[in-house]
């Protein structure tokens, strides 16, 4: 029998996914805004599914910074925005 599959909101176009399917950014405890590859990282996160357009979604109507409550600085917007550049390629 299977567990309970975790689900989150995508805060570029609102949709419930698996968690494991989406990115999680996360601002910790010390205000640092990344990214979490893991997961696991202790502070307050959200979730954007792995799709361009989400991101775009997301930067235009701000989601990210509301759900996070800060600020979200640009390295991280280019460093999201970079993963599918070099997926893209291949």
């Amino acid at each position: 029998m299977q567990g309970k599959i975790p689900m989150r909101r995508c805060t570029g176009c609102g949709e419930m996914k698996e968690k494991k399917s989406l990115i999680r950014i996360v601002r910790t405890p010390e205000g640092e805004i990344k990214l979490d590859r893991t997961g696991k990282t202790n502070g307050r996160g959200a979730y954007l599914c792995d799709d361009p357009g989400c991101l775009r979604m997301a930067q235009k109507k701000r989601s990210l910074q509301r759900s996070l409550g800060t600020a979200i600085p640009d390295e991280i917007f280019d460093e999201l925005a970079g993963r599918w550049e070099v997926s893209s390629d291949g």
